[in-house]
């Protein structure tokens, strides 16, 4: 099989060269030796990806996509758009909806995970019912915190209005999060409302928490470095229990954000929220996962590591 090349979006207003974004990752792959194609990113999520595609060339093979972040249904039809140019995406439509998704990766990494529950939101725009996050709560345990995300992201930057639910017992303040959290994510909402167990990580002097982000290929760690929203601080994960729910998930390149559970377990409950028995409480966490293709790389990491395994995959 030829070496596979990367795709990344063009920039809007140069469209023969890398937006701007992902120009240093364009940069580095060159500098490796592998090829740079360009895709029209506005195209594709305008539901054209036969123009999203049109400068790949034909026949260029297999394909790993490094960009911004794309709903599920239109990766899938740009991995048909690429098929028809005898291109193939090395992570499937399917994986990527898998590691993308939190219903696609959260049965595998049950247990060391916040505990979950998620509404599908048909209507756009109108938030779960009342009796739903009732229902959705009791599941919960009925009370103590949680937060509020979509299948996707969550707003953890309106924390107080869109993201933290204090006390799941107090359904009139529960409603009004999700509420806002809908109104405020509109058309970018993914899938639906996800409610997640609060737990308490370890934070520094600052209040932040000490959160890593791993990038898996093919089930073996390839860069361990912060996570993007913290990139000075430098929290080393232990990976022996998330190594092989890595592997049972099955998708080619994905990531981890892990960050170690705080002592106690934060739901307000007397009751651990599942996943690990460590005596000290400070077990690490994962606190979401991702398709790799689409995951920030924090300011500083070492880019020809990352680029380099995925050009020899």
């Amino acid at each position: 099989m030829p070496q596979p090349a990367i795709i990344v979006p063009a920039d809007p207003l140069a469209p023969r060269r890398p937006d701007p974004h992902f120009a240093l990752e364009a940069r580095t792959v060159r500098e490796l030796g592998g090829d740079v194609v360009l895709l029209d990113h506005d195209a594709l999520l305008g539901g054209d990806a036969k123009e999203a595609v049109r400068r790949v060339p034909r026949g260029r093979g297999p394909l790993w996509y490094r960009g911004w972040m794309v709903p599920s249904d239109a990766y899938a039809d740009l991995g048909e758009a690429l098929a028809a140019r005898d291109c193939t995406l090395l992570t499937t439509p399917a994986g990527y909806r898998s590691a993308h998704e939190l219903p696609g990766w959260y049965g595998v990494f049950e247990g060391a995970t916040p505990n979950s529950v998620w509404l599908p939101c048909t209507s756009p725009g109108a938030p779960p019912d009342a009796a739903a996050l009732a229902g959705a709560a009791e599941l919960l345990g009925g009370r103590g915190p949680a937060v509020v995300k979509d299948y996707v992201k969550s707003r953890k930057h309106e924390w107080a209005e869109a993201c933290f639910v204090p006390d799941l017992a107090d359904p009139a303040g529960l409603g009004r999060v999700v509420a806002r959290f809908v109104e405020l994510q509109g058309d970018d909402l993914a899938g639906g409302v996800v409610l997640r167990r609060y737990e308490e990580f370890v934070r520094d002097d600052g209040g932040r928490a000490e959160e890593a982000r791993v990038w898996w290929l093919d089930g073996e760690a390839v860069l361990v470095g912060p996570h993007p929203d913290t990139p000075q601080l430098a929290a080393v994960p232990d990976l022996t229990a998330v190594r092989p729910l890595v592997r049972a998930l099955g998708c080619r390149f994905v990531t981890t954000d892990l960050a170690r559970r705080a002592g106690g377990n934060g739901t307000g409950s007397g009751t651990r929220t599942g996943g690990g028995n460590d005596d000290d409480g400070r077990q690490w966490r994962v606190v979401e996962v991702g398709d790799g293709q689409v995951s920030e790389l924090p300011r500083g990491a070492d880019l020809a590591a990352l680029l380099s395994a995925l050009l020899a995959a």
